[in-house]
C-alpha cells in the first residue's frame, strides 16, 4: 500500500469481527442493488409512473443504487483482508463516493418534503412547483450542493481515512484540527440537523392543514359535504402520499443518527471513549439505508408492484387482485351530479378550498388514488354512451339554472330518465 504516514492506523480486533461486518456488509450492497435496480427499472417501464413528483423517487433510487454498489464489494473485499487494501487514492474515491451519494439522499429527502408542503398547504403554487422542467432543476441542484460537500475534503478542508476497523474510509472527524472540526460541525449542520428540522417544520404544518381542513368540512351540511366530497378525498390522498414519504425520511434519519452522534461526539473533544467497534457499526447501519426504500415502495405503491408482477414472472405474487365494483345507475347518476355539484357549489363557497382537487393531478406517480376530476367524468361517461347524451344535455341546463334547487329538480329527472335505459354501470376504480 502506498500511503503516507499517519494515514492509516492498525487496529487490533478478532478475525471473527471482520468477517461478521462483511457478512452484513455484503448482505446490504445485494439488497440494495437489487431492490433500487427494481425501482428504477419499474418506473423506466411504467409511463404512469413517470410523473414530477416521482422523479424525486426516481433520484433517491438512482443515489441509492450508487452507493450500494459502490461501498459495499469494497468494503465487503477489505473485511476479507482485515484491513485497507486499495491504497490512499482508494481511500479518497471511496469516501467520496460515500458522502456524495450520502449527503444526495439527505437533500433528496428535504426535496421532497418541501414538495409535500407546497402541494398541500400552498395548492396555487404548487400548479407551477411541479413541472417537469423545475423538478429537474431541482434535482440537479440537490446534485451539486452533495457535490459541493463531497470534494472538499479532496481540496483541503479536512480529509478522508480510514475508519473504524480500517476497511472502509471517511472525512477525518477524529484528528482534533480546526479544519477538521470546522468541516464536521458545518457537515454535520448544513447537511443533517438543518435539513432535520425542515424537514419537521414542512410536517408539521402539512398535518396542521390537514386537520383545519377536515374540521372546516365536518362543520359544514351534510349536502355541502356531498358537494365538497373530492374536495375531501383530494385532502386524504394528499396526505396520504406525505406519509409515504414521512417514513421514508423517518428510517433514513434512523439509519444516519448514530454515525452524526458518533462524528460530534469526537468533535467535542471524546474522541477517547470511541473504540473501533463504535465507529464501524454507525458506518455499516449508515449504509444500509440504501435498502429500506424499495420495501417501502413495494408496501404502499400498488402502482409500482403491478409493474414488476407484470415485467418479471417471478414477482407475480405482488400483484393485487383486480377491483371492480357494480352499482346501480341512480348511484352512478349520483355520483356524477355530486361531482358537477362541486364544481358549481367551490365557486360560491371558497372556504372549503383549502386544499383543491386541482393538486391532485400531480400526485398520480405516488399513490393507487388519482382524482383528476377530468379522468373521473370521462370513466363515467364512457360506461353508457346514452349517458354521454344525458351528460351534455344536463350541463346546458344547468347554465341556464342559477338556483341550486331547481338544478337538484332537473337531476332527479334525468336519473330517472337514465334508469329506464340502462341497468348497471361500472365504476370506474381509482
Amino acid at each position: 500500500m502506498d500511503m503516507k504516514p499517519g494515514f492509516y492506523r492498525p487496529v487490533d480486533v478478532q478475525d471473527h469481527a471482520h468477517y461478521i461486518i462483511a457478512f452484513f456488509v455484503i448482505v446490504i450492497g445485494t439488497v440494495g442493488v437489487t431492490g433500487n435496480a427494481l425501482v428504477m427499472y419499474a418506473f423506466f417501464c411504467n409511463k404512469k409512473l413517470r410523473t414530477p413528483p416521482n422523479f424525486f423517487i426516481m433520484n433517491q433510487a438512482v443515489s441509492d443504487f450508487l452507493m450500494a454498489i459502490t461501498q459495499s464489494p469494497i468494503f465487503f473485499v477489505n473485511s476479507l483482508y482485515k484491513g485497507w487494501i486499495f491504497g490512499e487514492i482508494g481511500c479518497k474515491m471511496y469516501a467520496f463516493c460515500g458522502a456524495l451519494f450520502g449527503i444526495t439522499s439527505m437533500i433528496n429527502l428535504l426535496a421532497i418534503s418541501v414538495d409535500r408542503y407546497i402541494v398541500i398547504t400552498k395548492p396555487l403554487q404548487a400548479v407551477q412547483w411541479t413541472s417537469k422542467k423545475r423538478t429537474c432543476i431541482i434535482i440537479t441542484v440537490v446534485w451539486l450542493y452533495s457535490l459541493a460537500w463531497s470534494v472538499a475534503p479532496l481540496v483541503g478542508w479536512s480529509s478522508y481515512i480510514p475508519e473504524g476497523l480500517m476497511t472502509s474510509c471517511t472525512w477525518d472527524y477524529v484528528t482534533s484540527t480546526p479544519a477538521n472540526k470546522s468541516y464536521t460541525l458545518m457537515l454535520c449542520c448544513f447537511v443533517f440537523f438543518i435539513p432535520l428540522g425542515i424537514i419537521s417544520y414542512c410536517y408539521l404544518c402539512m398535518f396542521l392543514a390537514v386537520r383545519h381542513t377536515s374540521r372546516d368540512l365536518e362543520k359544514l351540511g351534510t349536502q355541502v359535504r356531498k358537494s365538497t366530497l373530492l374536495q375531501q378525498q383530494s385532502i386524504k390522498t394528499e396526505w396520504k402520499l406525505a406519509k409515504i414519504a414521512f417514513v421514508v425520511i423517518i428510517v433514513f434519519v434512523l439509519s444516519w443518527s448514530p454515525y452524526a452522534f458518533v462524528t460530534l461526539i469526537a468533535w467535542a473533544g471524546y474522541v477517547n471513549i470511541l473504540n473501533p467497534y463504535s465507529k464501524a457499526v454507525p458506518a455499516v447501519i449508515a449504509k444500509a439505508s440504501a435498502i429500506y426504500n424499495p420495501f417501502i415502495y413495494a408496501i404502499t405503491h400498488s402502482k409500482y408492484r403491478d409493474t414488476l408482477a407484470e415485467k418479471i414472472p417471478c414477482l407475480h405474487l405482488l400483484a393485487q387482485a383486480p377491483r371492480r365494483h357494480c352499482v346501480t345507475v341512480s348511484h352512478s347518476e349520483s355520483s356524477f351530479t355530486d361531482s358537477v355539484l362541486s364544481k358549481q357549489s367551490s365557486v360560491s363557497r371558497t372556504k372549503i378550498h383549502r386544499i383543491p382537487s386541482v393538486s391532485t393531478t400531480n400526485t398520480q406517480g405516488w399513490s393507487d388514488v388519482e382524482l383528476d376530476l377530468s379522468d373521473q367524468s370521462h370513466g363515467l361517461r364512457s360506461s353508457c354512451s346514452l349517458g354521454a347524451l344525458m351528460d351534455k344535455e344536463y350541463k346546458s341546463l344547468t347554465n341556464q339554472t342559477k338556483d341550486i334547487k331547481s338544478q337538484s329538480q332537473e337531476q332527479v329527472r334525468f336519473q330517472s330518465q337514465r334508469k329506464a335505459h340502462c341497468t348497471d354501470v361500472t365504476t370506474p376504480v381509482s
